[in-house]
């Protein structure tokens, strides 16, 4: 069985810019992912034409982290931004964006091409503070969206409440770090006792 090695992270998307090249089935399908985890993300799509979908999320955000170019991609397109997507159906241009990405240091995620992403876009649960990240290292990103689901119908609305309290316990905590961990641990060990 392949082990995955993947390394998760969250990264704060309005402090990074993304570029998002295509604004079709692909792209919409990046963009509102993100824009549901980071509403606040600072993305530029370009691409040639932009469907009804996309310009639909543009239309219905209150924020304006968004910018679309209507051009064709030019892999000068990449200055500026930390991350990249490469989000069209045409694989040749999906290999170029990749190529501009790598030659310039970034980080990219060509879409359905597991082999030339340096990070996927996993699915996410997402309750108050609670952000969980489900990742099957590319392998079958139907399944993670319906462990997602799973996750969402399990966890109570009253997590958000339950770190609130945590952190407010944790913040009066004394002693020094050791102690502190097994304080923390004594307390929610009883969250995971049947």
């Amino acid at each position: 069985m392949e082990r995955n090695e993947l390394y998760p992270v969250f990264l704060k998307l309005h402090a990074l810019r993304t570029l998002i090249v295509g604004a079709g089935a692909v792209g919409e399908e990046k963009l509102s992912f993100m824009l549901k985890s980071s509403p606040r993300a600072q993305v530029t799509v370009v691409a040639t034409w932009v469907a009804p979908e996309v310009q639909e999320i543009l239309d219905t955000l209150p924020n304006h982290h968004v910018t679309i170019k209507i051009k064709p991609f030019e892999d000068s397109d990449i200055d500026g931004h930390d991350l990249v997507v490469a989000a069209t159906n045409m694989r040749e241009l999906n290999h170029q964006v990749q190529k501009a990405a790598k030659e310039r240091g970034k980080l990219v995620n060509v879409a359905d091409t597991p082999d030339l992403c340096d990070f996927y876009l996993g699915s996410v649960v997402t309750r108050g503070p609670l952000k969980i990240a489900i990742s099957t290292n590319g392998q079958s990103p139907t399944f993670a969206k319906r462990f997602r689901q799973v996750l969402e119908d399990t966890l109570p609305e009253e997590v958000d409440q339950l770190l609130g309290q945590l952190n407010e316990y944790r913040n009066r905590l004394t002693g020094d770090f050791a102690e502190k961990v097994k304080q923390l641990n004594d307390l929610t060990a009883v969250l995971l006792s049947k």
